[in-house]
């Protein structure tokens, strides 16, 4: 079986700012790690490769330091890395990033194309299912749980918001996994120093298979207009009173705003 995990390197959202005047994200000094559905799902790859010996390859599209990431990949257990690197990328949104990731998968094999559900930077939830329409693939989404049976067939888990939902589909697929989908590994210390002395493949526009119309910001129909942070709230209000005055408070309030 051969499985392709698409990750991304993503600002730490914990360490995130935004300038107030341009309304654009400070990235000086904030630390960027890999995204956490994305390492999910690279979870889901390396116990199908721990249980039927999975060749897994992990792919990337960003500037040069997204490297990193591609290297703690290598170092959890994946056997191949190819880094999207190309100035034609350049200012892609979700469609053209799509775009770029399904041109370079036209030049490989693969049973199974995992992402993650969404990437924290833009929680968008949009590549994963943009790269199955372009590739005319089957897709299940919000992944909890992925068995194999050993053939063809993947037995799956999709979270709903009202439980969840159990779905055979047959290889090859798309499918896009939740980061609480299980607890991915730690890099083991000869994984780490072994990663820097692998090659990392660097693919540019003329190793992909895609119209150059679709890529970049030339590509991509839509644009962030500003960006800006949450409001806080005012403080609230605390009342220290017996359950039965307690209720008479709660359902005035809800008057108040019309909701009762």
């Amino acid at each position: 079986m051969k499985i392709v995990v698409c990750i991304k390197q993503v600002p730490d959202t914990t360490e995130i700012k935004l300038d107030p005047v341009t309304g654009t994200m400070i990235r000086d000094g904030v630390p960027s790690i890999m995204n956490p559905d994305d390492k999910g799902g690279l979870e889901v790859a390396l116990t199908l490769k721990d249980k039927y010996g999975a060749e897994v390859t992990v792919i990337t599209m960003g500037p040069p330091q997204a490297d990193d990431i591609l290297r703690e990949a290598l170092a959890m257990g994946a056997d191949r890395a190819i880094h999207l690197s190309d100035r034609k990328f350049a200012g892609a949104d979700t469609l053209a990033t799509s775009n770029a990731i399904a041109g370079a998968l036209r030049m490989l094999e693969y049973d199974l194309v995992i992402t993650g559900r969404q990437a924290i930077d833009g929680d968008t939830a949009q590549v994963g299912p943009q790269i199955a329409e372009h590739l005319d693939l089957p897709q299940v989404t919000y992944v909890e749980d992925l068995e194999f049976d050993g053939n063809k067939t993947f037995t799956i888990r999709k979270s709903m918001e009202e439980g969840y939902q159990m779905v055979q589909v047959e290889a090859p697929c798309v499918v896009t996994v939740l980061a609480s989908a299980n607890k991915a590994r730690y890099m083991s210390v000869r994984g780490i120093v072994e990663a820097y002395d692998r090659e990392v493949e660097v693919w540019n526009f003329n190793n992909i298979r895609v119209d150059e119309a679709k890529l970049g910001l030339n590509g991509s129909p839509t644009r962030v207009w500003k960006s800006f942070t949450k409001g806080a709230k005012a403080a609230g209000t605390l009342y220290e009173v017996e359950p039965a005055e307690a209720v008479d408070i709660i359902v005035e309030k809800l008057k108040e705003k019309f909701i009762i």
